[in-house]
């Protein structure tokens, strides 16, 4: 949609700028910052709910009662189809509607599923999380690629904007982890759920009040027909081919890195709400909590590594995006050495029971090692899509790498599986072990 594209630069000057960047970016920040608050406070609390006991307080439910695998095998069916949706999402806004109009619709599905979700019943809860899937598929690509589309070729802000975009990400995550996870522990999971829907509302208004803000920006252009009532759509050139070769290399570090990282909402989850001593200052903080510090760190560190990569840059020592997501897998996969650590320090009883919980230090050093490593890898994916993509399958790709990411999540779910039986101990060593090996290599081959 390489018209589309043309026209999403033609109004950023319009549009005037704010701190140095597009004010259209500032409209996407906080979109997004409530569409991923909605998103991460329901992961904060959605395994928790599916394995609490399904004893009644009143007419609320308590959770579901389902196993541990058999609420990661859902969780990890759920992330993954959230993600690859984004394909079909991406091919929606390419061929028939843009990037805005797709954005609207996830946006809209994203509130039904959300509000839907606050609804007790098990006929709501998978209505809700279909709706979910469906919205976050429209929505999630697309924000993302109208980022890009506020930049012209070349522009060196890009990257620095997409780094703030993903700040934005994960202020909505940081908030959603803390106030969704009270609620829940306070006053019900449904009463979690609503909130995130909430949230998601409040993200939709602002992207419909910002629309002056992103004229030229995401907006669907027909590819015009030749003489014969065909559309000329011209082949890739081999540059582009090679580039989308490279894409695709990426898109492999993305599967193992996800796959890793995505312990975070299922297997460490568990694991902080059941062998994690969480009292601090004489305080039980609720399990669901904790998802907030990984984006805690990210707001702290995220304009420190962007900063440390300007400066290499700066100094003639620039990294290329596949070697610095490289670096990001190794220093991530050295945070599971923390959680092999929590391992060794609780201890479990041959019938199953805890018999000494694990200092919360271990989860706090690991989710630091793990946010640096995000930080390296993720908004650098994101930025080097949309600089490789050929520009009439820019969404299309986008969307290709939100699957990937699906399928990430997947990976993640089989492994956290797989620890029931072989022990937490184990997957934890071997996903730590595997991914600093895989980064080395990469650094060493590519």
């Amino acid at each position: 949609m390489s018209a589309s594209n043309s026209l999403q630069n033609l109004n950023v000057k319009d549009s005037g700028e704010l701190f140095g960047h597009p004010k259209g970016l500032y409209v996407l920040f906080f979109t997004e910052l409530w569409e991923r608050f909605s998103y991460y406070g329901m992961r904060a609390i959605l395994v928790l709910f599916i394995v609490a006991g399904t004893d009644k307080v009143g007419a609320e439910f308590q959770g579901l009662g389902w196993s541990n695998a058999d609420a990661l095998n859902l969780y990890g069916w759920y992330t993954m189809l959230v993600y690859v949706a984004s394909i079909p999402g991406g091919i929606l806004a390419d061929r028939v509607f843009g990037q805005k109009k797709m954005v609207m619709i996830g946006g809209l599905l994203l509130v039904a599923g959300h509000g839907i979700m606050a609804i007790s019943g098990i006929v709501p809860f998978f209505i809700g999380l279909t709706l979910i899937v469906l919205g976050v598929g429209g929505l999630k690509p697309n924000v993302s690629t109208m980022v890009g589309g506020l930049y012209k070729e070349g522009d060196p802000r890009r990257d620095k904007g997409f780094t703030i975009f993903y700040i934005g990400i994960n202020v909505g995550a940081f908030l959603a982890g803390i106030s969704v996870g009270y609620v829940a522990a306070l006053y019900g999971w449904h009463y979690g759920f609503g909130l995130a829907g909430i949230g998601m509302l409040i993200g939709q208004l602002i992207f419909m009040g910002g629309q002056k803000y992103l004229k030229g920006v995401g907006d669907f252009v027909k590819v015009k027909n030749n003489s014969t009532g065909k559309s000329i759509s011209k082949p890739l050139t081999a540059i582009e081919k090679d580039r989308v070769i490279v894409l695709l290399i990426s898109f492999l570090i993305v599967i193992v890195f996800w796959g890793a990282f995505e312990q975070a909402g299922g297997l460490m989850n568990i694991f902080t709400n059941e062998r994690t001593n969480r009292v601090i200052f004489g305080l039980e903080i609720p399990a669901g909590v904790f998802q907030s510090v990984n984006s805690f760190y990210i707001m702290l560190f995220g304009t420190v590594i962007a900063g440390f990569w300007a400066t290499r840059k700066a100094k003639g020592k620039e990294a290329s995006s596949l070697f610095k997501m490289a670096v990001g897998t190794i220093i991530m996969g050295l945070g599971f050495f923390f959680m092999s650590g929590a391992s060794l320090e609780s201890q479990v009883g041959p019938s199953g029971e805890i018999l000494t919980k694990s200092s919360v230090l271990w989860i706090l050093g690991a989710y630091l090692f793990h946010t640096i490593g995000e930080l390296c890898l993720s908004p650098v994916a994101l930025s080097f899509i949309t600089k490789l993509a050929p520009a009439k399958y820019v969404s299309i790709m986008m969307g290709v790498y939100f699957a990937v990411t699906g399928l990430g999540n997947k990976l993640a779910a089989y492994l956290g599986e797989a620890a029931q039986d072989l022990g937490e101990l184990e997957i934890y060593t071997g996903i730590a072990l595997f991914s600093v090996l895989f980064g080395f290599l990469l650094i060493v081959f590519y």
